[in-house]
């Protein structure tokens, strides 16, 4: 596994005779350390067409200082981003465990050198006075050339990364730099201020900024936003595209959580494929419902794992211990399908999702007429799942396809919040406490058929024993869950637009 680091830091271009400035009596800061120098030969890698540098991420081999080696920078946030660092390795051959984490934005699409920077750099820390670092500036000569016989360009810029120091010492310090001539860099990047306007955004990330922007700044009256019901579904979508490009690194590298996050997003996109018919073309996204599904369930695989190893927290370990085995093989086999071309085809259709929108009749009506019946029908199926119930020859399965309705319901009426307001946020709640219900029966049914196959793989009495005991327990929340649900259901109000 590749070592992790979260950068905070922000930059500025300095003139060739900047002087930097006293660094005493900055928050916190006791000390200054002795400059050290130091001399960084650094080769970055990219595809042709830019694909990480458009979103923002930089992957370079780099020699020489304190942390020689490959590294990979991700946004996380203003003025952060992840690092994950690998040893040096062979020139020219990136880091799979590095590589990995960037498919979703090569796709397959190799690897190549794109710009060398050889930087002079000296370093100024910062102390505490109990000794600790809270901050580093590095002052930078540096020259830059995009590819092998490029022209260098040459420029000077200051660094300041936090440590163990707090943003106000980062504001601080960023304040005494631009009292002395510095500015803060236009961009977040060495090779993006490099590659300039070599780097533009791809056009499927573009539209879905624009998707997404046409809902937020849409004009008002006195009823909610004046958009179409298709400008409300496309802002949806993108957003969960979105969703599921950033958190699959994340869930790559078994964030906590990252993995959910990423199915909730995948099972999003298949609600709202499915609950909005009417407003998108169903010949051109039946092929993708199959796709979304394989994803989920291929994301499903690590996720009942992990929430069974949280909800036997405090079990033997010969428990705890074969389902920590069965996660690590569940996310052994996630990171080989997100590495597949049938992955890829996946992301590929979701660009196209929004790039070329399969938008139907009802897209071009108001979204305050046309979404109101919409929620309304995807709460109404659910309420036909739930009342088939008691009489269905198989109650659980019929429990399992009323949680599906209601979470493809609370979806829908996700979708709609942004026009409907309190109304849809209402649908939104109330579908969610039906899901929740049936979702801890759910988990009981699963955690109980789990325990089974444990106590029939043992010969140990006492585990044996033990198994039991869980299984019992199980049972008796499941069956707690279970007889919660009519008062749950009572409780609910439905739409009312």
């Amino acid at each position: 596994m590749a070592e992790r680091h979260l950068e905070i830091e922000q930059k500025y271009d300095a003139a060739s005779d900047f002087v930097l400035p006293d660094l005493d009596g900055l928050p916190d800061v006791a000390s200054t350390g002795t400059p050290e120098a130091h001399e960084l030969y650094a080769t970055y890698y990219d595809t042709d067409d830019f694909r990480l540098a458009a979103h923002g991420i930089t992957l370079r081999r780099r020699r020489g200082g304190t942390d020689a080696g490959w590294h990979l920078k991700m946004p996380a946030g203003p003025d952060s981003k992840q690092e994950l660092r690998a040893p040096l390795g062979r020139p020219s051959v990136v880091p799979a465990r590095l590589s990995a984490l960037v498919a979703a934005y090569t796709r397959g699409a190799e690897l190549r050198p794109v710009a060398t920077l050889d930087t002079g750099r000296t370093v100024v820390r910062l102390y505490d006075a109990d000794g600790r670092e809270l901050a580093e500036i590095a002052d930078d000569l540096v020259t830059g050339r995009a590819g092998a016989g490029a022209e260098p360009d040459r420029w000077r810029e200051v660094e300041v990364e936090l440590a163990g120091g707090t943003p106000d010492l980062l504001k601080a310090t960023g304040k005494r730099l631009r009292k002395c001539g510095a500015r803060r860099a236009a961009s977040s990047s060495k090779l993006g201020r490099l590659l300039g306007g070599a780097v533009t955004p791809s056009a499927a990330a573009a539209a879905r900024a624009a998707a997404r922007s046409r809902v937020a700044a849409a004009t008002w009256n006195g009823k909610g936003p004046v958009v179409s019901t298709g400008e409300v579904v496309l802002a949806y979508l993108a957003e969960q595209v979105d969703a599921v490009l950033a958190l699959d690194p994340k869930a790559r590298l078994a964030e906590d959580d990252a993995v959910h996050r990423m199915r909730v997003a995948v099972r999003r996109l298949r609600s709202a494929l499915r609950s909005y018919r009417p407003v998108l073309d169903a010949e051109r996204t039946a092929p993708l419902n199959p796709e979304l599904r394989w994803l989920a369930e291929v994301l499903g695989e690590v996720r009942d794992r992990e929430v069974l190893r949280m909800r036997f927290a405090g079990a033997p370990s010969f428990l705890l211990d074969d389902l920590k085995q069965q996660e690590q093989a569940a996310y052994r086999r996630l990171n080989a399908h997100l590495k597949s071309a049938r992955y890829f085809a996946i992301l590929d259709e979701l660009d196209r999702l929004v790039l070329d929108p399969p938008l139907a009749g009802a897209a071009d009506r108001k979204a305050r007429k046309e979404l109101p019946g919409l929620v309304t029908r995807a709460w109404t199926r659910m309420a036909k799942d739930y009342h088939s119930i008691k009489t269905a020859d198989d109650p659980d399965l019929a429990r399992h396809e009323t949680r599906k309705a209601a979470k493809r319901a609370r979806y829908a009426a996700e979708l709609a919040v942004p026009v409907l307001g309190v109304a849809a946020k209402r649908v939104v709640k109330d579908a969610k406490r039906i899901q929740e219900v049936l979702g801890d029966y759910q988990d009981g049914v699963i955690a109980m058929e789990h325990l089974e196959a444990a106590a029939r793989r043992t010969d140990i009495p006492a585990e044996a024993f033990t198994l039991g005991v869980l299984y019992g327990k199980e049972e008796c929340e499941a069956e707690a869950a279970r007889d919660r649900l009519s008062t749950t259901w009572s409780q609910t109000l439905g739409p009312s637009f």
